[in-house]
């Protein structure tokens, strides 16, 4: 007997049923041997994939004696970005780097190159970061629905959507504990919403309930109605999600949530810089912002669609009193009178910077061009998907497109493309792959390069059914297993063999 076997014979067992008899089988040692096993042999498989440069590079275990030669130094990082710096330059891969140009990236080098000493933990030293800050906040929010005269909808800036999500979590915990007092709190959603949320509930107590979506991927309104309860704090909606790219009904889940004295939040991560651009150009989207009074905080990445360097994000808050929930202060310290409005304390200062002369160097007029180019090479991807029989989209996306395969394992096909250098998101639940397509797929002969590879790929896989491929194994088993404990392990022990030297 093997894993399948095992995951074949559990799979008709109740969720609930799984996780005591996932624990009773680990115990068995035959079954935990076998465990062990598969382990080793999709860790073998990956650790090529994570460590490339051992030969070619040296290793550091320890601080080298004497310092190393700065301009060797400086070669051998050039080195490294010249292997990795082809694949998102020509387009190949999913998300990851949302501008790219040359140009624009040297411009925001020297940003960050002038305020790099900067650290907004001193705001007396270094006055400039909260100018940055105050007015990346205000910009973003005017964007996302506050009126020009509107001081209510605030925020801060982080240092990514996760930390944008998991402080919005916190404040509403510590809202709802001081003001309903609240003491086992519950937040809602749908099963399609990022694992940040997830993260955030473990992180702070909170209990998650997550609802289902329908055949369309949206939120199921009615689900997210029932799951309400007196613990409630927040309900979640994403603009869109990350999996299919598609947008929640944000009206309808806002609307129950200020019915019944609940916070909302939207989380736009990955749309916030793109939707209000989209609606500009008259796409057909819908509500999702402040506009909707029943949205009472929002995440949006200044990282991907702002166009700034890796490590912003901002998180917006309806309301003053609700922000100060986010924050942390020491009155009584020794050291001084201490507060930190996001969860680090000191930080890069310069990433502050890059963000708001991103934003100002972009404009309106940039913004609205980069958001036609993406949407108009979507359609194209989208057609092409679409004349592939083997193949169909997922949902209703603008940019962030799914597709999957009735007949094919669509791992295998993305095998095939990693193998074209395509760097493609796998997903599961249904079983899918997509792409998050960028400025970068935008450039002249991409769309088709794409469309080119995709068709060779499911001819391949097609033709040649006993090839196991690289990633396929491994999806596939994350995709079916129901010993969720064996999926998460394995996923900490690829965690371990990114810090393995």
């Amino acid at each position: 007997m093997d894993i399948q076997n095992i995951q074949e014979r559990l799979k008709w067992l109740p969720p609930r049923w799984l996780v005591g008899m996932e624990k009773y089988l680990r115990r068995i040692p035959a079954v935990k041997s076998m465990i062990e096993k598969e382990y080793e042999g999709i860790m073998t498989q990956l650790e090529g994939t994570v460590k490339p440069y051992r030969q070619d590079f040296p290793t550091f275990a320890h601080i080298p004696e004497t310092g190393f030669d700065r301009e060797e130094l400086l070669r051998q990082l050039e080195a490294l970005k010249g292997r990795e710096e082809a694949r998102w330059k020509e387009g190949y891969a999913s998300g990851a780097v949302y501008n790219g140009d040359d140009a624009f990236v040297d411009f925001l080098n020297r940003v960050y190159a002038i305020h790099s000493q900067a650290n907004p933990l001193h705001a007396d030293i270094w006055p400039s970061a909260s100018k940055f800050e105050s007015e990346i906040v205000a910009m973003t929010a005017r964007m996302l629905g506050a009126s020009e005269a509107d001081a209510e909808i605030c925020g801060t800036v982080t240092s990514g959507g996760t930390e944008s999500i998991l402080l919005a979590m916190k404040t509403y915990r510590d809202w709802a504990r001081d003001r309903r007092g609240i003491r086992r709190p519950e937040i809602i959603a749908p099963v399609t919403a990022h694992p940040a949320f997830d993260k955030a509930a473990q992180y702070f107590r909170i209990k998650m309930i997550h609802t289902p979506v329908g055949p369309d991927f949206h939120a199921d309104v009615r689900a997210v109605e029932r799951a309400i309860s007196r613990n409630t704090i927040a309900i979640i909606g994403s603009a869109p999600t990350f999996p299919h790219g598609v947008i929640d009904p944000i009206r309808e889940l806002s609307k129950l949530a200020r019915q019944r004295g609940i916070g909302f939040h939207t989380d736009s991560c990955l749309g916030g810089f793109i939707l209000p651009w989209a609606e500009r150009l008259s796409y057909p989207i819908p509500p999702f912002d402040f506009r909707l009074p029943g949205v009472t905080s929002m995440s949006a990445d200044t990282h991907k669609y702002g166009y700034a360097a890796k490590g912003t994000s901002v998180v917006l808050y309806r309301g003053l009193e609700l922000r100060r929930y986010q924050y942390f202060t020491a009155a009584d310290w020794p050291g001084g009178l201490y507060f930190s409005p996001n969860m680090a304390g000191s930080r890069p200062g310069g990433l502050s910077a890059v963000c708001w002369a991103a934003m100002i160097s972009m404009g309106e007029s940039g913004y609205l061009d980069a958001t036609r180019r993406i949407l108009e090479t979507a359609v194209a991807i989208k057609k092409g998907i679409a004349e592939i029989p083997e193949l169909h989209v997922l949902g209703d996306p603008l940019w962030i497109i799914a597709f999957a395969s009735e007949s094919l394992d669509i791992y295998k096909v993305m095998d095939f493309m990693l193998g074209r250098k395509w760097s493609l998101n796998p997903l599961h639940k249904p079983s899918a792959v997509h792409i998050a397509l960028t400025l970068r797929h935008a450039q002249a002969g991409v769309v088709e390069r794409f469309i080119r590879d995709l068709r060779e790929a499911v001819e391949h896989v097609k033709a040649h059914p006993e090839e196991k491929g690289e990633s396929a194994p491994v999806y596939g088993m994350a995709a079916t297993l129901p010993l969720r404990g064996v999926v998460s392990e394995m996923l900490r022990r690829y965690a371990d063999l990114l810090y393995k030297v």
